[in-house]
């Protein structure tokens, strides 16, 4: 462990605690070491730790294509490198990390990152990053390195590891692999979603499409199982259920073919049960024939054990919360993450793995310790139990170095927690119940068959008797009917003993009529599950092998899929089920239609991980490998833009509503819902309207509700060509230029009474409070809340107030209840489903009456540190990391709550020198592109220059045409016009 010549070496840890362990397990062996704000140090060593990935792939400024301009003209993009970009979020993290790297008495680094491909990639982009770049591309920092590959984290076992370093060559086939890997991932996802937005966008708007290796496979799975349920067809089929009586008593069985074999093959029909009877004639048959006759029985009785569950790695825990709490992937893992950084109760939750290092059975009765000792009434006793009966033994079902990847399972730490939220406290117990009764005992059963027997027909019954709890005591289950999977009439429950060769009376024999039911949606326990298991699914034996225990994505990146495709709207979550859009449908008729199905399949995956696999070993170069890829993304983009029919095939909807201009027959393709006559297969009168305007696809009761009532919304989740969203209600009117409907975007400007002079009546409906500017009654009105004076009405047909807000802002609906809050009290509860149209990011505020400006406004929480001051031995405050640097901030942001519309200061760097046309409409001196919109709109309003037919437009004076360049723009247009101004 010793360093040669005085240069010091940087170790870096994948996450600070894993730094701190280190330091812990090094101090014994190099001394102590001091601690600094972002690292550690002594003569010997600097130890500092990214936070995850500090580092991501980009393509270089000249080969990237803003979105806007995503066209098969730029594509397929296939940079000759690859870009490195800080993330946002941790840009101080890797400044810290960088500068250490950069030292000159550092003279080696060692990886101290998580044993894995993910942890090699976060080391190899930091150092590569530190390096900089040389004529326009990173280059590595040239200082030597070598690989500490930990499986556990005993300070034995951390010393050991350093005393066994790895070297850089060593690693060459892991690091090509992890580098590969993201960058193909991003190939594949960054071409394929611009090929199909390009493709879905060819009519006009901006269709984002997004599509990915891990996404749209997944997105496969939940689709698959919707077409499942909805081509199913229910079919009636009966049970037949007896009463028998003994001399003991009645005990209930359930009438079987004992000749039954379940079918196979393709066309196998996999609803035949061996208990159904698929005619009600036949099932009254058997109940005739059998009721009141008397029966033998055939009894055999077995113990069974049954072991607890195996430890938790992160999907497992996910699947169990989303079950037993309803907690969502996401949710689960943020309370994993807060008993792991903050309260330091729970191990590293990201993990894949359900077993333990084999050295590890120290810490884990330390731990038991630490939990009977901890006052935890409902966990301590069991703790205790196992440690006096000598529970806590070696198993290779527990501990288990072959089944550790890059961490073990998700544990308690010697530390009992405090101060939990009702949710950390549910997670926390549900992952120490599993943790004590892996240790327990087997649950030991009784399980008795018997068989009814009477003139030729057989009844089953089966009891399950719970003979000693064993680990079930953990869980509070010490009788029969807690045990899983005990049904009445079947399994759980404790029969009436039968003496051999007693005859029993077949007292009420009774057929009972159901119906066989689709497959179940996935809920995001069971999708989860899918996701895990997507191996299973591969046919090639060697693609399935790669896969083993991989499937698709990783414990860590699972709820992020999940909730990107529910934020790319293309599934809903409703209660627990995920249930696909006609967004999802689209995208699988598209990549069906192209022949690019690989991109649905987890044979995609299977594939990659086969390869990489091989690399690793040095079996495959990186360059052959991205070079099939290359190849794969172009033939790819190309199937997309040379597909020249006019629909692509798929299972299409007809609607019950007629086509408003000529009655006929309306069809789905997979563009449009249009005429096709009234025989249903003609050309039809040309009408038509789009399946996605403006981005958003209609569900097929959203197009029949259109159609129906020639009107449907307000509605989220449009998006401008740029890619920014809003919300509008969409029209149907008839077009006297083309004699036809045509469907159109309303934006709810309700000043449009005012123009036509159309009075609104205000009889009868609800207030919801007093204006805030002058008193009068407020009501609902289109898509904006009003005040009575803003419109025209019969007591004041010319408008005396300009009070108004709209009931959704920034695709945060905003209910009666809120505005009725506003105007009482002066600000809503705070509301989270804010978007915002710069960032695209969601935020939480508050909405609140600005009296200065005369609106509505937003107001923003002060932000205060996530996490209570660390205290240090003697209980001061510790240091911060960067907390000089975070101070000013804080005070930014309440600085910004407490003044909303203070505008950011424009300085050289951040300002822009206007044209002299612009200068002529705002004013000298430079501005920002913000500042340009706002002044322009300013003199807009002020010289009434928005068109009085149509408010998105604006009619240019003399000074607006020389910058516009056109006498009429519509407010789209603006941002784009302007850019040119500045300079």
């Amino acid at each position: 462990m010793k360093n040669q010549g005085s240069a010091k070496t940087l170790v870096i840890a994948e996450k600070p605690s894993v730094a701190q362990d280190i330091v812990r397990a090094l101090t014994p062996v190099a001394g102590k070491f001091e601690k600094h704000d972002d690292h550690f140090e002594n003569d010997q060593y600097v130890v500092t730790s990214a936070v995850g990935h500090l580092v991501e792939i980009a393509a270089p400024e000249e080969f990237d294509v803003k979105r806007g301009k995503w066209s098969f003209a730029h594509l397929p993009v296939l940079p000759p490198y690859f870009d490195l970009k800080p993330i946002d979020k941790t840009k101080s993290r890797l400044s810290a990390v960088v500068k250490q790297a950069k030292r000159k008495d550092v003279g080696q680094l060692i990886n101290a990152c998580d044993a894995g491909r993910e942890g090699e990639l976060i080391f190899r982009l930091i150092e590569q990053y530190a390096g900089g770049q040389k004529n326009g591309v990173y280059q590595s920092l040239g200082k030597p390195v070598r690989r500490l590959w930990l499986q556990s984290m005993t300070p034995a076992a951390i010393r050991d590891g350093f005393e066994h370093l790895k070297s850089d060559e060593q690693m060459q086939g892991l690091a090509d692999a992890a580098r590969s890997r993201s960058e193909a991932d991003w190939m594949v996802g960054i071409n394929g979603t611009r090929a199909m937005t390009a493709f879905n966008s060819r009519d006009g708007g901006f269709f984002l499409t997004t599509v990915g290796r891990v996404q749209t496979p997944t997105l496969s799975i939940v689709v698959e199982r919707e077409e499942k349920i909805r081509a199913h067809k229910s079919r009636d089929y009966w049970e037949i259920h007896g009463s028998f009586l003994a001399e003991a008593g009645e005990y209930p069985g359930k009438w079987f073919d004992p000749n039954f074999k379940k079918p196979t093959g393709d066309d196998a029909d996999a609803e035949q049960r061996a208990d159904r009877v698929w005619s009600q004639r036949e099932a009254l048959a058997i109940a005739e024939a059998v009721q009141s006759k008397a029966c033998s029985v055939k009894e055999e009785s077995k113990p069974t054990t049954q072991a607890s569950g195996l430890l938790y790695d992160l999907t497992s825990l996910q699947r169990e919360a989303n079950g037993r709490f309803g907690f969502s992937a996401k949710t689960t893992l943020q309370l994993a993450q807060s008993l792991y950084e903050r309260h330091k109760a729970l191990t590293y939750p990201r993990t894949d793995s359900r077993a333990l290092p084999e050295d590890y059975l120290p810490t884990v009765k330390q731990t038991f310790e630490m939990l009977a000792d901890s006052g935890m009434k409902h966990l301590a006793p069991h703790a205790l139990t196992a440690l006096n009966n000598g529970y806590i033994k070696p198993s290779k079902r527990v501990f288990d170095n072959s089944k550790v990847s890059d961490h073990f399972a998700i544990i308690p730490t010697l530390q009992a927690p405090s101060g939990l939220s009702d949710a950390e406290q549910k997670l926390y117990d549900l992952v120490v119940r599993r943790f004590l009764a892996v240790f327990f005992p087997s649950a030991e059963f009784m399980v008795t068959t018997r068989i009814t027997s009477a003139v030729g027909h057989h009844f089953k019954t089966e009891g399950k008797v719970l003979v000693k709890p064993g680990w079930m005591a953990v869980y509070g289950k010490e009788a029969a009917e807690d045990v899983a999977d005990a049904k009445e009439g079947d399994k759980g429950q404790s029969l009436v003993p039968v003496r051999e060769g007693e005859t029993v009376r077949a007292e009420n024999v009774e057929p009972k009529a159901l119906k066989t039911k689709p497959p179940a949606r996935y809920s995001e326990a069971t999708l989860l599950g899918a996701m895990e298991g997507a191996g299973k699914l591969v046919d090639d034996d060697e693609l399935r092998e790669a896969m083993q225990e991989k499937g698709l994505g990783t414990p860590a990146t699972r709820a992020a899929t999940i909730e990107g495709l529910l934020t790319e709207k293309y599934m809903l979550r409703e209660g627990r089920e995920m249930i696909p859009t006609a967004k999802a449908f689209q995208l699988m008729t598209l990549l069906r239609g192209l022949s690019v199905e690989e991109l649905c399949k987890a044979e995609l995956t299977g594939e990659w991980e086969y390869k990489l696999a091989q690399m690793e070993q040095g079996k495959l170069s990186r360059a052959a490998f991205m070079a099939d890829i290359a190849a794969m993304t172009e033939r790819m983009v190309k199937k997309a833009k040379e597909y020249d029919r006019d629909t692509i095939p798929g299972n299409y909807a007809t609607l019950t509503t007629p086509c408003p201009n000529c009655g006929g027959v309306v069809k789905e393709n997979y563009r449009r819902y249009s005429c096709v006559g009234k025989d249903g297969v003609g050309e039809g009168c040309g009408f038509s309207f789009g399946k996605s305007p403006a981005g958003r696809t209609f569900e097929p009761e959203e197009a029949e509700q259109l159609l129906r009532d020639k009107k449907i919304g307000p509605l989220e989740g449009f998006r401008s060509k740029a890619g920014w969203p809003f919300v509008a209600e969409i029209v149907i009117k008839f077009n006297e230029e083309d004699k036809n409907f045509k469907l159109e975007f309303d934006f709810g400007d309700d000043k449009k009474n005012e123009e036509t002079g159309e009075l609104v009546d205000f009889a009868g409906a609800e207030s919801l409070g007093a204006c805030p500017k002058c008193g009068n009654p407020v009501y609902e009105h289109g898509s904006n809340y009003v005040c009575s004076k803003t419109v025209p009405t019969e007591e004041q047909p010319t408008p005396s107030c300009d009070f108004k807000s709209g009931k959704i802002i920034l695709q945060q609906p905003v209910a009666r209840e809120q505005m009725s809050k506003l105007l009482e009290t002066g600000k809503t509860d705070l509301l989270d489903k804010f978007v915002s149209m710069r960032t695209r990011r969601a935020f939480k505020a508050f909405l609140a009456w600005d009296k200065d400006a005369g609106k509505v406004n937003f107001e923003f929480e002060p932000r205060t540190s996530k996490f209570p001051p660390r205290k240090t031995v003697a209980g001061a405050p510790a240091k911060v990391a960067g907390a000089k640097k975070a101070a000013p901030a804080k005070k930014a942001a309440v600085k910004k709550a407490a003044t909303p519309k203070a505008p950011r200061k424009t300085t050289p760097a951040s300002g822009k020198q206007p044209s002299a046309a612009l200068i002529a409409v705002i004013g000298e001196g430079l501005v920002s592109r913000p500042e340009v919109t706002k002044k322009l709109w300013d003199y807009i309003k002020a010289n009434a220059l928005q068109d009085s037919a149509d408010k998105r437009k604006i009619n240019a004076d003399t000074k607006l045409q020389a910058v516009f360049g056109k006498p009429q723009v519509t407010m789209f247009e603006i941002a784009k016009l302007i850019g040119p101004h500045l300079s």
